[in-house]
């Protein structure tokens, strides 16, 4: 077994062909997509991804979570496979790359394998996981933190979307419910390629983003119980402001995350008051805080310091006070190894590059969790992501996926 050598690369153009092409399904608004979890359209990817696979000469699995995993042999029945991928599900207004580069990458990986007659010990499987996002069903990652050990089956099939449907009756609608146990495949290894979602490297002007760590999170749903009353007639000393309320803990919060920088974020996302009249003094707040950390001792100090100070703020202007945690997992520290492989892959290539922290959480981290793992990050223009704006360019795409072809060929072992 050798290591690939700096000449052998990804077919960049296929790659951004198939990239283009799945855009065309679940099209978004705005030049993006909405190709959400378990829709018409969803069901209309995974066939053309099932296709393409079937073309590349692979053979196609899908657990009862609906994650696909197509495989191509390797030279020893005996080795465990090399597994590779990401997600083809999107936000309602998300873009053409995240996710899907991971997933197509993977496929390039195999259809490059293909072209030079390269043979590897070790099978290499490449998977698209079922509701990465977890915007029509929370929550995220739900596929693999199934496969992981984190949720059970029956509890992420009871999950409903906004409409109040269950998550496991859209799986059998869309005919992707498979009969394979979940989280019953043993990995040697599993990377996925991404985009990084943010600023740096492209600010930086890094090729390649190496990560190391992924941040630990806790969502955390407040809700605050006021009293609602007319906004002109109640004197301001006799109020009980919901909306005064969620201010001060959205300032708090913010205050509490600049406190322990460096390596902490915090912030408010999704709010509602209620009855949302505009003259009608809320009587109710709900809102979700979003905190992260690659380091769990200021994770954790973030969210006592937050609870308490959002418990006084509740004492203080007499209102009631819940807070639910609605999603949360540890800091990630990646495969040293694997990790290593992929700064080797960088160096080899001559592709400029960086350590860096992933700040979303990826099917990676809870996979991390089983078995040793890596994440390969190229840029995006602004950092924007989440948004029918993302964008990256095909350099990008084809250095990213260059890396992540020779990190999982040279894990997955040459045959000469």
């Amino acid at each position: 077994m050798t290591s690939p050598g700096e000449n052998l690369r990804i077919n960049g153009d296929r790659l951004w062909e198939s990239l283009m092409e799945m855009a065309k399904i679940g099209p978004g608004v705005a030049g993006g997509n909405n190709r959400q979890t378990l829709t018409d359209a969803d069901k209309e990817g995974r066939e053309l991804f099932a296709k393409w696979c079937e073309e590349a000469g692979l053979t196609l699995g899908v657990d009862q979570m609906g994650t696909m995993f197509a495989r191509r042999e390797g030279t020893d029945p005996d080795a465990l496979p090399v597994y590779v991928g990401s997600h083809l599900d999107t936000q309602p207004t998300g873009g053409k790359y995240d996710g899907v580069l991971g997933v197509l990458g993977g496929l390039e990986v195999i259809r490059s394998l293909n072209d030079l007659g390269i043979k590897t010990r070790h099978p290499i499987v490449v998977t698209n996981w079922t509701n990465e996002e977890g915007t029509r069903f929370a929550p995220a990652m739900l596929a693999s933190g199934v496969f992981a050990g984190m949720h059970e089956l029956d509890w992420a099939y009871d999950r409903t979307d906004a409409k109040g449907l269950r998550f496991g009756d859209e799986l059998e609608r869309i005919g992707w419910r498979g009969e394979e146990q979940v989280g019953a495949r043993k990995m040697h290894a599993f990377f996925e390629l991404h985009i990084e979602q943010g600023p740096i490297l492209e600010a930086e002007g890094k090729d390649i983003g190496v990560v190391t760590h992924g941040q630990g999170l806790w969502w955390l749903e407040v809700t605050l119980t006021g009293k609602d009353a007319h906004t002109g007639s109640t004197p301001m000393n006799m109020r009980v402001n919901a909306g005064l309320g969620m201010a001060r803990v959205t300032e708090a919060v913010h205050r509490i995350a600049m406190a322990h920088q460096p390596n902490a974020v915090g912030a408010v996302g999704q709010a509602n008051v209620y009855p949302n009249s505009r003259n009608v003094i809320p009587g109710k707040a709900v809102f979700t805080i979003d905190i992260r950390s690659p380091e769990l001792d200021k994770l954790t100090s973030m969210r006592e310091q937050i609870e308490a100070e959002a418990a006084k703020i509740a004492e203080e202007l007499g209102l009631g006070l819940s807070i639910e945690p609605t999603g949360h997992f540890d800091p990630v520290t990646f495969d040293e190894n694997c990790v290593k492989a992929v700064r080797d892959a960088a160096d080899r290539l001559g592709y400029s590059h960086r350590n860096i922290v992933s700040g979303a959480g990826h099917d990676a981290c809870w996979i991390n969790r089983l078995y040793p793992t890596a994440m390969v990050m190229c840029p995006c223009v602004d950092g924007l992501s989440h948004n029918e704006a993302e964008d990256i360019s095909k350099e990008w795409a084809t250095a990213g996926a260059d890396v992540l072809f020779h990190a999982v060929v040279e894990t997955a072992g040459i045959v000469e």
